[in-house]
């Protein structure tokens, strides 16, 4: 009994090492024609060929898989067996290669992206809806993170690739254009500025302000604005997402200054009105930034293509 089992253990040693998809490709080929001839001529190779590499899996298995007539061959019992495990085998090699070439071109993988909250809140939600229905197998984890955040993760590899203001710093990483925002002032109802037209930073200065957390891309631009007119702005509140910054001014809180079409969401459900800024810093520019081209996998290069014809 010990020996019979050693045998056969070796025997599965000897098709483990020895049978190639070679050989196995042209048995297929073999019992689909019936006939070494015509399957050496659509395989492109010498019929002595061919039948060397039968002999070499009959060779392997010690069995005959097929039998040669005048006209032709036929398939021997244990010649079946070999050719129906033959063609799971290549079938599957040629799903492999399927899928692979998926990932090579691009149309299936995984990508992490960050994003600043401004791009997360007006753009990426249908962008990436829309990116999805092209790419279905192409998984996408999106991170919020502050403009300088971003650079930061993109700069540490944390990231395939970020998306945020043109800032300070971004100059270093390839980077492309992917939309603009307006920036407009958001007032509560009964405010004295409700009705204007439009408005610029100087009319504003003297007001309450509610904010933004200190790290964000909008307080720097807004500080940095303010020191411009040699003054500073009087933020009262600080939170942390823009929801929060328009409901503080429904409740009466004070005025800020939003992304114009984050404000829009909020006008028919809350009790504010927004005003134009007049300026040219109202209108800030959203990039894609990367490390460089070439370090981009195929399906974030891939996106990243999509992302920067939306605009």
């Amino acid at each position: 009994m010990g020996t019979a089992l050693t045998l056969h253990q070796i025997q599965m040693n000897n098709l483990l090492r020895k049978l190639d998809l070679t050989s196995l490709r042209l048995f297929v080929a073999v019992c689909q024609e019936k006939n070494i001839a015509r399957a050496a001529e659509r395989e492109f190779i010498a019929p002595s060929s061919v039948s060397r590499r039968i002999a070499e899996i009959e060779a392997i298995i010690g069995l005959p898989v097929i039998q040669r007539q005048s006209r032709g061959i036929t398939v021997t019992p244990a010649g079946m067996t070999v050719l129906r495990y033959a063609e799971m085998v290549l079938s599957n090699i040629e799903a492999l290669g399927a899928e692979l070439s998926q990932h090579f071109i691009g149309a299936k993988g995984n990508i992490r992206l960050v994003a600043n909250l401004s791009s997360i809140v007006q753009f990426l939600p249908e962008d990436i809806a829309a990116f999805q229905r092209l790419y279905p197998e192409i998984g996408i984890d999106i991170e919020e993170q502050d403009s300088e955040e971003v650079l930061r993760s993109v700069e540490e590899r944390g990231a395939d690739f970020g998306i945020c203001n043109d800032i300070q710093g971004a100059a270093q990483f390839e980077h492309l254009p992917y939309r603009s925002d307006r920036l407009a002032l958001m007032v509560p109802e009964g405010h004295a500025l409700e009705r204007a037209d439009q408005v610029s930073l100087q009319q504003i200065l003297k007001e309450s302000f509610v904010g933004l957390r200190s790290g964000s891309a909008l307080t720097h631009l807004l500080a940095q604005e303010a020191a411009k007119c040699g003054a500073e702005l009087q933020v009262n509140i600080r939170v942390s997402s823009l929801d929060a910054l328009c409901r503080m001014v429904h409740a009466g809180l004070g005025v800020a200054v939003v992304p114009a079409q984050v404000g829009e969401l909020y006008t028919q459900t809350l009790k504010v009105r927004l005003i134009p800024i007049a300026e040219k810093w109202a209108v800030r520019k959203i990039i894609v930034v990367f490390k460089s081209r070439e370090h981009l996998t195929a399906s974030a290069s891939t996106l990243v293509d999509f992302l920067t014809q939306q605009g």
